[in-house]
Parts: C-alpha cells; sequence; structure tokens
C-alpha cells in the first residue's frame, strides 16, 4: 500500500474517532453514528488495500518463480 494512501486511511478513521466523540460529548446520536461510519470506511479501504497488495506480490513470486526455472 502506498504510504500515502494508509495515511489518508488512517486518517478518516481518526477523524471518525473524533466526530465519534464530539457527538457522545454534545448528545448528537447522528454525528456519533457518523464517525462510527468513517471509521468503518477508512478500515474496509485500508483492509481492501492489503488484499490487493498481497495479491500483487503473490503475482510477482509466481513471475520470479517462472523465470528462475527458465534459467
Amino acid at each position: 500500500m502506498g504510504v500515502f494512501d494508509k495515511a489518508k486511511h488512517q486518517a478518516e478513521q481518526l477523524a471518525g474517532q473524533a466526530k465519534e466523540a464530539l457527538g457522545k460529548a454534545t448528545g448528537n446520536d447522528e454525528m456519533k453514528r457518523s464517525g462510527k461510519g468513517d471509521q468503518v470506511s477508512g478500515e474496509a479501504k485500508e483492509t481492501g488495500q492489503d488484499i490487493k497488495d498481497r495479491a500483487a506480490g503473490a503475482v510477482d513470486d509466481v513471475k520470479d518463480r517462472f523465470r528462475d526455472d527458465k534459467k
């Protein structure tokens, strides 16, 4: 995962935590739910990117093995 993508997803999660805390402090249930949603969204994006990166790494490993076999 790119460093900037990871930072962006983590920032979304932190903003969600802050929004949720502010919603709790002010009694604003809509803000609290929105904050939780932002956290889940950031986590999902981060997980999706991790899976994508692992798949790309696995493909690269297979390509390397085929190259080594041809030598």
